[in-house]
């Protein structure tokens, strides 16, 4: 069992983009084809990746998400694409992502129906593995809707892992497992991370600072269960929509502030969280697309040590956060939690980080965010000012 998943892949948190949240299960295409979950949405995509820096910046996923089935399966039993939306299928979705230089993700459902009632996978994993991979398909997301217990539940993700490694074809596997058994009892993470790439511990991400902020204190209240777990091959999911995707990054839609998605993107580097953004990619800001696209960011996502960061202090309305990187050095992030008033300042003590070995006997910081600069070299008893903007984060490289 603990070499059930065995498929080499998520050695670094997986990137790319997912249509869920910002499009939804949006199905009428006739009313709105531009946001129809739909053939046309996916390539559209895929060419805007490809051609404006996303896929040079790490973003290598398209990750199709609930709703894009027909209503039933075909006679021989398996799924398919709605004819109307999907007219092609999605091997030929695949193959043109592929031709992009990208990888595409599916969608399904370890129960009898998907979360929004299309035809789910219980009791056709085998059949529905075979499918994606004949598809040419790079990643699954398995939902956790619809099942008849917790027994079915965990059989169900396991006999999934166990069908796409069967394929014989490099298939990452997210999961919904913990999400769906909390309420209930506590994940076993080790079982979880022998057949699962990365796995959701909470609820849908939404483009609001109320639910980056509730996943920011769930992961803190969890961190001494959750954060050991992480590493290559196997990632906390704090949900994968970053809105400047990301999980998702929500970075680049509606309900976010400026500071509140630095703060996004700076505290997902700092989980080791994925990174799917969920957002238009045809209509965004040129300040998003850099925010996305920041390579120093991006660099802590993806750190080859693969430690997931906790957060080591509250203090009134600041937290603090750091992240064992390789080559010795630290991600730390300075989060301003208070929503009224003006930029506020926090100073720390580089004796502080690393379990005092951060800064011993020197060291050099750099701030990455919300702006780029070096603040030279301090001494193991120096201390930090940091000011930092309301629900804003200061991300620094020590």
């Amino acid at each position: 069992a603990a070499l059930a998943l065995d498929n080499g892949l998520a050695r670094t948190p997986p990137m790319g983009w997912l249509h869920w949240e910002r499009f939804l299960c949006g199905t009428d295409c006739a009313a709105d084809p531009r946001r129809c979950v739909s053939e046309q949405l996916f390539m559209e995509m895929a060419d805007r990746m490809a051609a404006e820096g996303w896929r040079d910046a790490g973003y290598e996923f398209i990750c199709i998400d609930d709703c894009w089935m027909a209503p039933t399966r075909d006679k021989q039993g398996r799924l398919q694409a709605d004819p109307k939306r999907f007219p092609g299928g999605i091997r030929k979705l695949a193959d043109y992502v592929h031709s992009k230089g990208l990888k595409l993700g599916i969608y399904s459902d370890v129960g009898n129906k998907t979360c929004a009632g299309f035809p789910g996978s219980y009791d056709h994993y085998d059949l529905d593995a075979q499918t994606f991979a004949s598809w040419g398909v790079d990643l699954l997301k398995f939902d956790g809707c619809n099942s008849d217990s917790l027994e079915l539940l965990a059989e169900g993700y396991k006999r999934m892992s166990l069908a796409l490694n069967r394929t014989g074809r490099s298939i990452v596997y997210s999961c919904e497992w913990p999400f769906y058994l909390r309420p209930v009892q506590q994940p076993n993470y080790t079982e979880i991370k022998q057949y699962c790439n990365h796995w959701r511990n909470f609820y849908d991400v939404y483009d609001s600072w109320s639910s980056i902020k509730s996943i920011l204190d769930w992961t803190a209240l969890h961190q001494d269960t959750i954060v050991k777990i992480a590493g290559p091959g196997g990632w906390n999911d704090p949900d994968m929509a970053l809105f400047v995707c990301l999980s998702q990054l929500v970075i680049g839609n509606f309900g976010l502030s400026w500071d509140q998605s630095v703060t996004q993107m700076a505290m997902w580097a700092i989980m080791a969280a994925p990174l799917f953004m969920s957002n238009d990619l045809r209509h965004i800001s040129p300040e998003a697309k850099c925010l996305l696209q920041n390579k120093e960011v991006i660099a802590i996502n993806q750190d080859p040590l693969g430690k997931q960061g906790y957060q080591l202090l509250k203090d009134k309305n600041f937290q603090l956060w750091e992240r064992p990187l390789s080559g010795r050095a630290y991600a730390v992030a300075v989060l301003n939690h208070q929503e009224i008033g003006g930029p506020q300042k926090f100073t720390l003590s580089l004796t502080f980080l690393g379990n005092g070995l951060a800064c011993n006997p020197a060291c050099s910081v750099r701030q990455v965010l919300p702006a780029s600069r070096d603040w030279g070299v301090y001494s193991w008893i120096s201390s930090l000012s940091v000011e930092v903007n309301p629900t804003g984060t200061v991300l620094l490289k020590v």
